[in-house]
């Protein structure tokens, strides 16, 4: 028997975002869910060293590693596309779901129910929460890198992302925002 599920993963460096804007750096899906997975990271223990708040830290990791697993499959849709009307959104989640159960499908029995914990979050929980945080707030780092190597194309982007950001309203986010993303304007020399 062989079980594919890993070297699907694997293709995930294939899977370009941020397809209908000219780019100065590329991103794959593979980069996007390490940075997200990074920032979430970050969150999760500014929620629970500094705000003295409950988080699982094994579920924000997991959460945001799988977060973009279906797009292995049905590759990375352009957000103005995804949500452009509700039968669009609803139809795109209905094929990443049937995409992330074929893909889970491809795993020994014994490891499918932990995968599904992963790849399907329970979206009622301060960890899913953290994460679609780290997923947006990797989408304002993107802008701010594309606007400092001079591409313009990011501005509207970047004006509609940070107000998207500042309304989760969550403490963790609001401290992310005040003193961890301006590092990201600085360039190597200010760093």
């Amino acid at each position: 028997m062989s079980y594919d599920f890993y070297a699907f993963i694997s293709r995930m460096k294939h899977i370009k975002r941020w397809s209908l804007m000219r780019s100065t750096i590329e991103e794959n899906i593979m980069e996007h869910s390490f940075m997200v997975t990074t920032v979430a990271h970050a969150l999760a223990l500014i929620r629970k060293e500094i705000f003295k708040k409950e988080v699982d830290l094994y579920k924000v990791l997991t959460y945001a590693q799988y977060h973009e697993t279906g797009e292995v499959i049905t590759g990375d849709l352009p957000t103005p596309i995804k949500y452009f009307n509700e039968s669009i959104t609803s139809a795109y989640k209905d094929l990443e779901e049937i995409s992330c159960n074929k893909l889970i499908d491809k795993l020994p029995k014994e490891l499918q129910e932990e995968y599904k914990k992963a790849i399907f979050p329970q979206k009622d929980t301060i960890e899913y929460v953290i994460v679609k945080q780290a997923d947006r707030l990797c989408a304002l780092i993107k802008c701010i890198e594309e606007l400092r190597a001079g591409n313009n194309e990011f501005k509207k982007a970047k004006q509609s992302i940070l107000k998207d950001v500042k309304e989760f309203n969550s403490e963790e986010c609001k401290y992310f925002i005040d003193n961890i993303l301006p590092s990201f304007e600085k360039t190597l020399d200010e760093l």
